[in-house]
């Protein structure tokens, strides 16, 4: 194959805003080979393909693709990570910016077996993918035992923070349409993901910690480190990873096979938590004026907001900060929709392409039946 035409093959690969792309069999990557800085990586069927060369740089090209970074760099632009901004089982994220003033999330990976397997993970999975609700994978290193993935730096932060906000510092509390729309939002890029890719892609922890929002308050999903795939001609993956206690599909307790009707699950979840403005769980956290936390009992929030849809009050469900400035209409769809989608039986959830058209207004939708599991609770 001529030299010019693999180097326009790789040009035209990392211009398609495609999850999944073709490249040349002699320039798959391989376990162990070592990655030049500035080369940019084109997912094929979950591995890698070179696209092309560019000089070592710290900048973002405005082509398709990621970039290898020196580990050096990446100590220089988090400031020889000083600057934290959360962590997690996997390691820890830092705030960085790059020599053209752009912002970056730079997430470094503890434990070398853990370490690796999330950071091929994360790689494979959002590696190529270019939609405005799931966020970009700028670049990465691996130098050495080093494994750093970098992401465009999203100031708003999480969903999470924006919801339940944090000990003493205050945050706005989000208005009505605001959560919609980021309901909407995260919505669709699960969406593209279990369909709009060449492969099936779960996320296997969606939860409000893993939506980030930008300044516009525009959803992206994030951490794909405990992503599965799922080729087309299959409908179940074996995974031994677990997400997070709270978003947990019941068939994941049973250790089965999963599909992507886990995320849907979680995704219900974190609708009851959009509506409600605080967490599902049957504790609730409150501090006092002299800093110490007490600790009281709720009922168990998808029990409560099941039977108040039933019950016809969706009304009483939602954030009281809002003070009733909402949409009935819409809410009542978002309940339906979450209730529908927490259901025991995962082949009664519905796919995310039919949440997407329930939550634009597209598709009526039924009233959810009692999931057996929460009527257990009621007893």
């Amino acid at each position: 194959m001529p030299p010019l035409y693999i180097l326009a093959l790789g040009l035209l690969l990392l211009h398609t805003p495609r999850c999944s792309s073709s490249a040349p069999a002699g320039d798959t990557l391989t376990e162990g080979q070592v990655l030049a800085v500035g080369d940019k990586l084109v997912s094929t069927n979950g591995k890698f393909a070179l696209g092309f060369f560019q000089p070592a740089t710290t900048t973002i090209s405005t082509g398709g693709g990621i970039i290898a970074f020196r580990y050096t760099d990446l100590v220089r632009a988090t400031k020889n990570f000083s600057e934290k901004l959360g962590g997690g089982g996997f390691g820890s994220v830092y705030k960085g910016v790059l020599s053209d003033s752009t912002s970056i999330a730079v997430k470094r990976l503890d434990g070398a077996r853990q370490g690796e397997k999330q950071f091929r993970a994360e790689v494979s999975s959002i590696g190529l993918i270019q939609h405005i609700n799931i966020v970009k994978l700028i670049g990465f290193c691996c130098e050495g035992d080093h494994r750093l993935l970098v992401y465009e730096h999203m100031l708003n932060g999480s969903l999470d923070g924006h919801l339940f906000g944090k000990r003493n510092i205050a945050v706005a509390v989000l208005n009505w349409n605001t959560r919609y729309q980021i309901a909407l939002g995260v919505a669709k890029g699960l969406s593209y993901l279990h369909q709009g890719c060449h492969k099936c892609i779960i996320h296997c922890d969606i939860k409000p910690g893993n939506i980030l929002v930008d300044p516009s308050f525009v959803p992206k999903i994030a951490d794909f480190g405990l992503a599965a795939f799922v080729g087309r001609d299959f409908s179940r993956v074996l995974t031994t990873f677990r997400g997070t206690a709270g978003y947990l599909a019941p068939e994941w307790l049973s250790g089965v096979a999963i599909t992507p009707k886990i995320d849907v699950y979680g995704f219900g979840m974190v609708l009851l938590e959009i509506i409600s403005g605080r967490r599902n769980s049957s504790l609730e956290t409150s501090y006092n004026t002299s800093g110490s936390s007490s600790y009281q009992n709720v009922e168990y929030f998808p029990v409560q907001a099941i039977s108040k849809l039933h019950s016809g009050d969706v009304k009483s469900l939602v954030d009281p900060q809002l003070h009733g400035d909402f949409n009935l209409e819409e809410a009542e769809r978002v309940c339906k929709v979450a209730c529908w989608c927490i259901q025991d039986n995962e082949f009664d959830r519905p796919p995310m392409v039919e949440v997407v058209r329930v939550l634009e207004g597209l598709q009526k939708i039924d009233m959810p039946p009692m999931p057996r599991l929460l009527a257990a609770l009621m007893v």
